[in-house]
């Protein structure tokens, strides 16, 4: 059994004693700190106070279990991801819910779905936002340029861009808009096949997203697209290498001035190929490049003339 006083040597978490060096600068008195401010004992002056809690900001609740305060906020929702969404048939520990409380779910699922949006605006946002998740799924695009894309249909829609246009052609332009921003290898017809609308929607929302908002879209580079027509053809890394080489000096003698960045890297592969000795017809080439063989001829002509 302990004979000292367990209390004798104890510390108090609110008041904290500094140490003699830091000393009170109008009386010279003694000084303490506790959790909100530094204080002078002798003639009660104020040091310090509102004290900034550098710590991190999540909760443990036991050693292994750590949970953070909120999520982050994120562009893909029309509330930046601060709304509440409540659950179906499970409670947070994973619990069946009794019928009684399924019901009473459903009907305050009811009540915070139809007060969820406070305008018409923000239900057209949260549609199109939606739209813009749900084409970056289907292309499989990274999750920055899915956020961007998401800024890109907000931006639309703050300066007006959505009145006598479709809510899926604007969101089909902001992903596109944004592959061409940073340079990925897309065409507008994946865009249009994963889309819910026409190609000619989506090509004069995109017209008008780039004119209005002055996107900063760079030229697209036939080396670009070359990479994608080999992994479609199934060619080798010799005819790759070729490739690049050619659209290097394509773009060298300014041939690609003008042509469709397409069709310049399908003559590439295609003349590449024949290099190479592979047997590939060139409809083969100008179907995986989306171009006509006459666009292939032609470039592929230009190319030899070099």
């Amino acid at each position: 059994m302990a004979t000292r006083d367990i209390y004798a040597t104890g510390f108090d978490e609110d008041v904290q004693t500094e140490s003699g060096a830091n000393q009170c600068p109008e009386c010279h008195g003694h000084v303490t700190t506790n959790i909100k401010e530094t204080v002078c004992e002798d003639c009660g002056l104020v040091i310090e106070e509102q004290r900034i809690d550098h710590g991190p900001e999540w909760r443990a609740y036991d050693a292994d279990e750590r949970e953070r305060t909120g999520a982050p906020l994120t562009a893909t929702r029309h509330d930046r991801g601060l709304s509440t969404e409540i659950g179906h048939r499970t409670d947070a520990h994973g619990n069946e819910l009794s019928g009684q409380k399924r019901r009473r779910l459903a009907r305050m699922r009811r009540e915070q779905t139809r007060g969820r949006w406070r305008s018409k605006a923000e239900r057209n946002l949260a549609h199109g936002l939606g739209e813009v998740r749900r084409l970056a799924s289907t292309l499989e695009l990274s999750e920055s340029v899915r956020d961007q894309a998401c800024q890109f249909f907000r931006s639309a829609q703050s300066e007006d861009l959505l009145r006598g246009r479709s809510i899926e052609a604007i969101a089909a332009a902001s992903v596109y808009g944004t592959c061409r921003c940073n340079q990925r290898p897309l065409l507008l017809e994946d865009i249009v096949d994963a889309a819910r609308v026409e190609s000619s929607r989506v090509t004069n929302a995109y017209r008008t997203l780039n004119r209005e908002l002055k996107l900063p879209t760079p030229p697209m580079r036939p080396t670009s697209f070359i990479p994608r027509l080999i992994s479609e053809l199934e060619l080798d890394h010799d005819i790759q290498r070729r490739a690049n080489e050619l659209a290097a000096c394509a773009e060298e003698t300014a041939l690609t001035n003008g042509c469709q960045p397409t069709g310049v890297a399908a003559a590439c592969v295609y003349l590449a190929a024949q290099e190479q000795g592979a047997l590939i017809t060139q409809s083969t080439v100008a179907s995986a490049a989306e171009v006509s063989v006459v666009t292939l001829r032609s470039r592929r002509d230009e190319l030899q003339a070099i």
